[in-house]
């Protein structure tokens, strides 16, 4: 008698196995890459969220001296994942994983408020030929004698992050991370998203990136599109709930 419950219980197991989806594989993975000027505490919001949700999340600090120096720092962390993977990145971060997202393990990239360039493309020259609000302020972005930019306090939080509260866009503005200036203009040598699904949020309100480049890039990218009307380039932080529910979501899908 017990050799045939062993043997029923075995052939059970063997059906549940053959029933399982050829291939499917759990994305639990999720890598987030800030922009420029600011660093990963920004994320903290959308960190809890997804990590509630039962997501691994893992946030990437870059040094912000060289497009090649960040992709480098966001590899070093694919390459701890132990599985399919989901980057994320906002603003600048958007052309560190374009770069950065042909690393075997990623499986879909998510843009927020963030440049796309494509092979030899720029975000510099991008922004250029469709200027923001940012890109018509004379002398908000500054720089120092060694060729570091950074966003002047003063015009910090009515430019990047009018919907933050008042104190918290200060903080931000005086904790900013210098970027070297030739992180904006540096040519990119891959475009992860045109081998690799990708979603885009679009933050209807930013005055870093221009609106409707972040429309075009996404349009080109063919990506899965949200847009948030109103939000700030701190959109990340400022509607957090919002762009972990796209980010989820991507993940999710990515599962099927």
């Amino acid at each position: 008698m017990t050799l045939v419950k062993s043997c029923f219980a075995a052939a059970t197991l063997a059906l549940v196995a053959m029933a399982a989806p050829a291939g499917a594989t759990s994305l639990k993975n999720i890598v987030l890459v800030h922009g420029a000027w600011v660093d990963a505490s920004g994320w903290k919001g959308v960190y809890d969220v997804l990590v509630k949700e039962g997501f691994k999340v893992t946030m990437v600090q870059e040094p912000e001296t060289s497009l090649a120096d960040d992709v480098a720092a966001t590899r070093r962390v694919l390459d701890l994942q132990d599985g399919p993977t989901l980057l994320v990145g906002h603003s600048y971060g958007g052309s560190v994983i374009t770069e950065a997202g042909v690393h075997p393990k990623v499986v879909g990239l998510v843009y927020v408020a963030a440049h796309a360039p494509d092979v030899g493309e720029d975000e510099a020259d991008l922004g250029r030929k469709t200027p923001s609000v940012l890109g018509k302020t004379a002398g908000a972005v500054a720089k120092t004698p060694d060729g570091f930019t950074y966003l002047n306090p003063a015009e910090f939080p009515k430019l990047f992050a009018p919907d933050l509260p008042r104190q918290r866009a200060e903080f931000v503005a005086r904790s900013q991370v210098l970027a070297a200036a030739q992180i904006f203009s540096a040519p990119l040598t891959e475009a992860a998203w045109k081998t690799k699904p990708s979603w885009g949020i679009v933050a209807g309100g930013d005055q870093i990136i221009n609106p409707d480049l972040e429309r075009w890039y996404y349009q080109r990218a063919k990506s899965h599109t949200t847009e948030i009307k109103g939000a700030s380039h701190s959109v990340y932080e400022s509607h957090a709930k919002e762009v972990a529910a796209v980010i989820a979501e991507a993940a999710r899908s990515l599962e099927e």
